[in-house]
């Protein structure tokens, strides 16, 4: 991997801890040289993790729909900046821009772009790492839920082991390099479209 995109929020969120975290990943990125390709805000957490990558040296990629830029949301001072016309295209240059993917804390933006990017790893439209970062237990309800959806029938366990699940950014990255794309075409019928 030399790029991973993050996705969170635009709010900076109720706790200090979801700043540390955001520079915490953005340390540990560094670490194992992984680009930032993101959002391409300056509020919130999106700002927190773009403004440390590139503190440290790093390189940052941002994507911003133009709708956006004219609201003055758009960071200017990125080693990259794509202004594109709408969401469609800035979630899929993001995905092409990328060679994994990470959900931090956030809210409904961010869960759509979890949600399309596990959906779409599910169907086998891409074999890119996916994971959850789980500052501070944000996540543990989604993960119940997820738990439960399997225990209704309604998503299969290989499928939900898809998504790499952890609370420390260093651990997070060493499972994201070490995935294994699995041959998810033989897991797929009529029951899981």
């Amino acid at each position: 991997m030399k790029s991973i995109c993050v996705y969170c929020g635009s709010s900076k969120g109720s706790s200090e801890v979801y700043g540390i975290a955001a520079r915490q990943l953005a340390a540990s990125m560094l670490k194992y040289q992984l680009s930032l390709v993101y959002g391409g805000g300056n509020v919130g957490l999106m700002g927190i993790i773009a403004d440390e990558v590139m503190h440290l040296g790093g390189h940052v990629t941002g994507v911003i729909p133009q709708a956006l830029m004219d609201k003055e949301v758009g960071h200017v001072n990125l080693s990259e900046l794509h202004i594109v016309r709408n969401m469609h295209e800035r979630k899929a240059l993001m995905a092409e821009l990328s060679d994994g993917f990470i959900a931090m804390p956030g809210g409904i933006g961010t869960l759509e772009e979890l949600f399309e990017m596990f959906t779409w790893l599910q169907l086998g439209f891409h074999e890119k790492p996916l994971g959850l970062l789980n500052v501070n237990g944000f996540y543990d309800s989604l993960i119940l839920f997820l738990k439960q959806t399997v225990q209704k029938h309604f998503l299969k366990q290989e499928h939900l082991n898809l998504l790499i699940i952890e609370s420390d950014p260093d651990r997070l990255l060493q499972r994201l390099n070490e995935f294994t794309p699995p041959h998810l075409n033989k897991w797929l019928n009529k029951d899981d479209i």
